[in-house]
C-alpha cells in the first residue's frame, strides 16, 4: 500500500493491517502477542486502548498510594503496579495499582493475573480516561467480582482524594463506602494508613 500525502503535507504512515481488529474483536492473548504495541496497551470491549503520557500528578499520586498499600500489605498479599487484569476475552484494562492474592505469583515473567486473583484494583483518572476510570472500568470490575475499587481524583493543593468503594453482592456493582482527603485510614481490605498530602513533599 502507496504512502499517502495528508493535508499537511506531511506523508501519513499506512495503517498497520496488524492492527485492524478481528470481527470478534481481540482477545487478551492478541494484546500480549502483540509485540509491536506500544507499553501499557490495554483492552476494553475488544479494542485496544492506548494510553496518553500521563502527568507528574498522576505518576506521584499511583506511587504515593503503591508505597502506602505496600507498607501495610500482609503476607498473603502482594501490591503490583500497571499490570493487566484478565476479566474475559476480550476485557483487560490495567489498574494502575492492583492488590492480589500471594499464590498468584509465579514468577516474574507474569504479563497478567486473573479477576479472582485481585482483591483491590486502583484507578488514578486521567484526561484521556476519565469516562472509562469513572464508569466503563468499575463495571467491568464488579462484574468480574473484584471487592475493593478505588476512584482517585485530583483534589485541592493537586493532592489525591481517593473514593473507596466495596462490592455489593446483592446488586453485584459498587457501593461508595467514603470520599478520603488529606489521610485515607481502613480496615479493609487490611490495615491501611496513609498520608495523602505527602504528595507535597515528593
Amino acid at each position: 500500500m502507496e504512502e499517502t500525502e495528508s493535508a499537511n503535507g506531511i506523508d501519513d504512515e499506512p495503517f498497520p493491517e496488524w492492527l485492524r481488529p478481528p470481527h470478534r474483536g481481540f482477545t487478551i492473548d492478541d494484546l500480549c502477542h502483540l509485540t509491536e504495541l506500544p507499553s501499557h496497551t490495554e483492552l476494553i470491549d475488544g479494542g485496544l486502548v492506548f494510553r496518553a503520557r500521563q502527568s507528574v500528578h498522576h505518576a506521584l499520586a499511583t506511587s504515593l498510594l503503591a508505597d502506602g498499600l505496600k507498607r501495610s500489605c500482609p503476607p498473603h498479599l502482594r501490591v503490583r503496579r500497571e499490570t493487566l487484569v484478565a476479566l474475559g476475552p476480550g476485557q483487560a484494562p490495567e489498574p494502575d495499582v492492583l492488590v492480589i492474592r500471594a499464590e498468584a505469583v509465579r514468577g516474574l515473567d507474569t504479563d497478567r493475573y486473573a479477576a479472582r486473583d485481585a482483591v483491590l484494583v486502583v484507578e488514578t483518572v486521567a484526561p484521556d480516561s476519565a469516562i472509562r476510570d469513572r464508569e466503563r472500568k468499575p463495571q467491568l470490575y464488579a462484574r468480574a467480582g473484584i471487592p475493593h475499587f478505588w476512584l482517585v481524583e485530583e483534589g485541592v493543593r493537586h493532592r489525591p482524594v481517593v473514593h473507596v468503594h466495596l462490592l455489593d453482592p446483592t446488586t453485584g456493582r459498587y457501593a461508595l463506602t467514603g470520599v478520603h482527603e488529606d489521610r485515607l485510614t481502613l480496615t479493609v481490605p487490611y490495615g491501611i494508613d496513609i498520608d495523602l498530602t505527602a504528595i507535597d513533599r515528593m
